[in-house]
């Protein structure tokens, strides 16, 4: 099967030798979506937690976009935190960017991520 790795416009450029998606290609197609941080396009920082989150789904919806899928086609979702007060403000976000839509999913509460000013990432599977 092919594949194509993917770093489409509408999310930041990638912090280290890593791309955003891979898209699988056969009967059905496969994308898998590296883990998103709250870094806008512009390479900037989200300021705070519940920012963080917000702009890290708004990137999974732009690689999504740009595969031609939306949320509805996200099969897989693990998240790591870095504060486990911020589990309430997951859950919101997570509820206005999926909807009802319930896929399999992993919360990890984590000590830290590739960089201290990051305390959410959010990595994804999807396919249509």
């Amino acid at each position: 099967m092919p594949v194509t790795f993917a770093n489409p416009d509408g999310v930041h450029a990638p912090g280290s030798r890593y791309s955003h998606a891979a898209l699988v290609e056969g009967p059905h197609r496969r994308l898998v979506m590296s883990g998103q941080i709250g870094v806008r396009p512009d390479g900037s920082v989200a300021p705070g937690g519940e920012a963080q989150i917000a702009q890290a789904l708004a990137n999974l919806g732009a690689i999504l976009a740009a595969h031609g899928m939306g949320p509805a086609n996200i099969v897989k979702m693990g998240v790591f935190l870095t504060d486990r007060a911020l589990i309430g403000p997951w859950r919101a976000e997570r509820e206005k960017f999926l909807g009802t839509l319930a896929p399999t999913s992993t919360l990890l509460i984590v000590a830290g991520l590739a960089d201290p000013r990051f305390v959410f990432e959010v990595e994804a599977e999807a396919v249509a």
